[in-house]
C-alpha cells in the first residue's frame, strides 16, 4: 500500500468523527441538556444543532409532551377511621428541561409521594360519604398543591383525577344494602304516587260520568214532563172543544178503575168514594137513551150492565176481598161494602127506570120505525 494513502485515510476518519461529534439532531418535542466539561451549558431545541466535540456532551433527553402517570392504589384513612384505597391519574408536562433535570433527582417519584401525602391530608378531613361524593373538590385541592410544589421542578400539573376509591368489603355490602333500601323506597313512593293519581283520575271520571248522567236524566225528565203537559193540554182542549158532558167523563172514569188492580205488587186497593156517583151517572145516561132503542135493546143493555157489575164483583174489581193480614181499617171495609151495595142498588134502580121508560115510549118508537 502506498504510504501516502494511510495518512489520508486517518485524516478522513478523524474528520468524520469530528463531524459526527459536532452535529446533534434533536427530534420534535424533545429537549437535550448539554454539559460542557460537566457543567450545564444549554438546552438543544428540535432540529440541527452543533456542539463542541469532546467538550460538550448530552446529559439528559427529555420529552416535553404531556405525560400520563398512573399511581398504584394507596391506603388512606378517612375522618371516620375507615381505610380506603385511592388510585389517582396524573397529567403533567415538562416546561423547563433544565429544572426537571437538575432541581429534582426523580420527578416521577417526587410527584407520586407528594400526591399520596396530599391525599392523606385532604381525605383525613372528610368522612367516607364526603369522600365518595366530593371528587371534584379533592381533584382541585390536589392540583393546587401539586402545581405549587412542582413549579420549581419545571413541571406543570395539568390535571389530577381520582380513578378509583375502594372502601372495605363490609362497607361495600352496607352501602349496597343502603342503596337497595333507597331504591325500594323510591319505588314504593312512585308506586303510591301512581295509585294516587289513578284513584284521582278514576274519581274525576266517575264524577263527570255521574254529572253527565244526572244532566241527561234531568233533560229527559224535563222533556217527558213537557210532553205529558202538552198531552194533557191537548186532551183538555179536545174535551172542551167537543163539549163532553158528565156522562162521558163518568164512563171513562169507570173504564180506568180496572187498571188499578193490574199490577202484581198490589195486594189490595181502595174503591174511591165517587164510584157510586159515576155508576149512577152512567145508569142515568142509559136510562135516558132507552126510549130511542126500544124495550128489548134497553133490557139487553141493563142486563149487560148488571153482568159487568157482577163480573167485576167476581174478579175483585167492584168489591175486592180484603186479606186477613191487611192493614186496612174496619171503617174502610165498611165503606167498601156500603159502596158495593149502593152500586148494586143503583144498577137495579137504573134497570127499573129503563123498563118503565121503554113501556112508555114503545108506541112512538113503533111509529117511527114504520115510517
Amino acid at each position: 500500500m502506498d504510504p501516502v494513502v494511510i495518512p489520508i485515510l486517518v485524516a478522513a476518519l478523524v474528520v468524520v468523527f469530528l463531524v459526527a461529534a459536532t452535529v446533534r439532531i434533536v427530534p420534535q418535542a424533545r429537549r437535550y441538556n448539554i454539559e460542557r466539561f460537566g457543567r450545564y451549558r444549554r438546552t438543544l431545541q428540535p432540529g440541527l444543532n452543533f456542539v463542541l466535540p469532546v467538550a460538550d456532551r448530552v446529559n439528559t433527553k427529555l420529552d416535553v409532551r404531556e405525560q400520563v402517570y398512573s399511581s398504584d392504589p394507596k391506603p388512606v384513612i378517612t375522618e371516620d377511621n375507615l381505610v380506603v384505597n385511592i388510585d389517582t391519574v396524573l397529567y403533567y408536562q415538562i416546561t423547563d428541561p433544565r429544572a426537571a433535570a437538575y432541581e429534582v433527582a426523580d420527578y416521577l417519584q417526587a410527584i407520586d409521594q407528594l400526591t399520596v401525602t396530599t391525599l392523606r391530608n385532604v381525605i383525613g378531613s372528610m368522612d367516607l360519604e364526603a369522600t365518595l361524593t366530593s371528587r371534584e373538590e379533592i381533584n382541585a385541592r390536589l392540583r393546587a398543591v401539586l402545581d405549587d410544589a412542582t413549579g420549581k421542578w419545571g413541571i406543570r400539573v395539568n390535571r389530577v383525577e381520582i380513578k378509583a376509591i375502594d372502601p372495605p368489603n363490609t362497607i361495600k355490602e352496607a352501602m349496597e344494602k343502603q342503596m337497595r333500601a333507597e331504591r325500594d323506597k323510591r319505588a314504593a313512593i312512585l308506586h303510591a304516587e301512581g295509585e294516587r293519581q289513578a284513584k284521582i283520575l278514576t274519581a274525576e271520571g266517575t264524577k263527570q260520568k255521574d254529572i253527565l248522567e244526572a244532566q241527561g236524566t234531568q233533560q229527559a225528565m224535563i222533556l217527558r214532563a213537557d210532553g205529558e203537559s202538552k198531552a194533557v193540554e191537548l186532551v183538555f182542549q179536545a174535551v172542551h172543544r167537543n163539549n163532553a158532558d158528565a156522562k162521558v167523563l163518568a164512563y171513562k172514569y169507570l173504564e180506568t178503575l180496572p187498571h188499578l188492580a193490574q199490577s202484581d205488587n198490589n195486594t189490595f186497593w181502595v174503591i174511591p168514594g165517587e164510584l157510586t156517583e159515576a155508576i149512577r151517572t152512567v145508569t142515568t145516561a142509559f136510562g135516558d137513551q132507552s126510549g130511542g132503542a126500544g124495550p128489548s135493546v134497553s133490557a139487553e143493555r141493563e142486563d149487560a150492565a148488571a153482568a159487568d157489575v157482577a163480573d167485576s164483583d167476581k174478579d175483585g174489581v167492584g168489591a175486592p176481598e180484603i186479606e186477613p193480614n191487611s192493614t186496612l181499617a174496619l171503617d174502610a171495609v165498611a165503606a167498601a161494602d156500603e159502596a158495593a151495595k149502593e152500586a148494586a142498588a143503583a144498577v137495579s134502580d137504573a134497570k127499573a127506570e129503563a123498563e118503565a121508560a121503554g113501556e112508555t115510549r114503545l108506541p112512538g118508537r113503533g111509529r117511527a120505525s114504520g115510517t
